[in-house]
């Protein structure tokens, strides 16, 4: 299973006899078995049939709607996976300040960890050294468990994250080189990349979320906000640097892309892909997703990232219902 991308302007997508048809405007056309599709990303100007619409929500196949440079603008779903128990237990926990900080100091500690992970596998093909980064990160995260608050927790991840990302920015080429973390919008070519990323890691954390009965929006770690999906915004930090960072780096290292596949707009700040680059990101991330891994600590065989983010919600929801977020175990990358 996959998710179907499509961002090609004034393109049609509908449904014939089982298959997903996607009609451009140059008069190509794309089928593919539905059965094979778990969601459908649309960017930009793009419709999509009423009857494939229907055909989407019966089947459980979510419809995600973007704009052209991935800023997300909602999506279209079935409701047959709402559970109101599991959600009433879910919002409750959220007064529960030690159900609260045991998972988040779960959470935080994974995503460090990640972090310096994939700081360490780009130090190997480079001559930058960042030992000192990744020692600061290393302390940030063991001075988690001592934390008492989530506002305590929540700076330590602050502080390790500018450490992250300043040393990540010294392991790119120079072509790529950037300032620290830029977004909404991002100011250069890298943050693009990261926040388009991001924004995708999200709605897929988000449907995981909403299949399992849980409410994307009643969160643990984050404060509420309104609009935001606060519990998806919780469950991505695992999944940030594992998924998103690892692939931007290999396009960035592997000369995959190049700086005049992005471009801006006159009289307005933000950097964005142009169509070959972000075709190129988009198939690059689809295919770190379809990746098998033996990352997962309750999974005795390997499944994929895109799997492995639905399992996780499925622990979530069990954690949830147990009281315990002992149970709950984030993904850990070696």
């Amino acid at each position: 299973m996959s998710q179907l991308y499509v961002n090609e302007p004034s393109a049609q997508v509908g449904v014939r006899d089982g298959r997903i048809e996607i009609k451009y405007s140059d008069g190509m056309n794309k089928s593919l078995p539905i059965e094979s599709i778990d969601g459908i990303s649309l960017f930009g100007p793009v419709s999509i049939s009423t009857h494939c619409i229907r055909e989407c929500i019966e089947r459980g196949i979510d419809v995600q709607y973007y704009s052209t440079t991935g800023k997300y603008f909602g999506r279209l779903g079935s409701t047959s996976h709402v559970n109101v128990a599991r959600q009433r237990m879910q919002a409750r926990l959220g007064d529960n300040e030690s159900f609260r900080l045991a998972l988040a100091k779960r959470i935080i500690r994974a995503k460090i960890h990640n972090q310096t992970v994939v700081l360490r596998r780009y130090t190997r093909s480079s001559d930058t050294i960042v030992d000192q980064e990744i020692t600061a990160m290393k302390n940030y995260e063991a001075k988690i468990e001592g934390c008492q608050k989530i506002d305590e927790l929540m700076g330590y991840e602050g502080i390790a994250a500018r450490s992250y990302y300043d040393a990540l920015s010294t392991l790119v080429v120079p072509e790529f080189r950037f300032t620290g973390r830029s977004r909404q919008p991002p100011l250069d070519a890298f943050n693009s990349m990261l926040s388009l990323g991001y924004t995708i890691l999200m709605y897929a954390v988000y449907g995981a979320l909403e299949n399992r009965g849980l409410n994307p929006y009643f969160g643990f770690l984050h404060s509420d906000a309104d609009k935001h999906p606060t519990l998806a915004s919780d469950m991505m930090e695992e999944w940030r640097a594992v998924i998103v960072d690892s692939v931007v780096m290999s396009m960035v290292n592997g000369h995959e892309i190049k700086s005049e596949n992005f471009y801006s707009v006159p009289d307005e700040p933000g950097i964005y892909l142009d169509k070959t680059g972000f075709n190129a990101f988009i198939g690059k991330l689809e295919r770190r997703f379809a990746v098998d891994q033996k990352y997962l600590h309750d999974a005795e065989y390997a499944v994929s990232f895109r799997r492995a983010i639905n399992l996780q919600a499925l622990s979530l929801a069990q954690a949830i219902e147990a009281e315990d977020a002992g149970l709950y175990t984030p993904i850990i990358v070696r």
